[in-house]
């Protein structure tokens, strides 16, 4: 719940920057006078600056959202901590032995492990790059110790 608290939180912050944008492009510009029929134009389209900065703000509103989307994806589901020491799994060379490439990060404090593919297949063939979300235990040295006592 935490996870998703906190993507909300992003994107009300990214709204709101880019509403308070666009508030400041609206004030930089005159208001026009009513017409003869009681109304005001709008400035959108009829006035070339105003239609760019528009732009502007719609552009940086959009890189804005991908950023808070793209931080998201990289964030441990439990401590919210980046995520960190990338790892490749698999092989290009034997995709057909080792599986497909992927890419692992895992969490600093041990709470999961995050893996996404590294192969980008065609939309048309219905695949799309996955990733998946491991959680570990809570005990870590109960984990670490299952996989010594393997070895013996």
């Amino acid at each position: 719940m935490k996870y998703w608290s906190y993507l909300a939180a992003k994107l009300m912050a990214a709204v709101a920057l880019a509403f308070w944008l666009h508030r400041c492009v609206q004030f930089a510009f005159p208001i026009p006078p009513k017409n003869r029929y009681g109304y005001r134009p709008s400035l959108f389209l009829q006035d070339m600056g105003f239609t760019f900065a528009i732009l502007g703000v719609w552009l940086v509103a959009t890189g804005l959202f991908a950023l808070v989307i793209w931080d998201q994806r990289r964030r441990c589901r439990t401590c919210l901590r980046r995520l960190r020491m990338p790892i490749t799994l698999g092989s290009w060379s034997n995709m057909m032995m080792f599986g497909r490439p992927q890419t692992a990060w895992i969490c600093p404090y041990g709470h999961g492990t995050l893996k996404r593919d590294d192969v980008q297949l065609d939309v048309q063939l219905g695949a799309f790059s996955t990733s998946s979300w491991e959680p570990h235990g809570d005990d870590i040295w109960k984990e670490l110790e299952s996989c010594g006592s393997r070895e013996k």
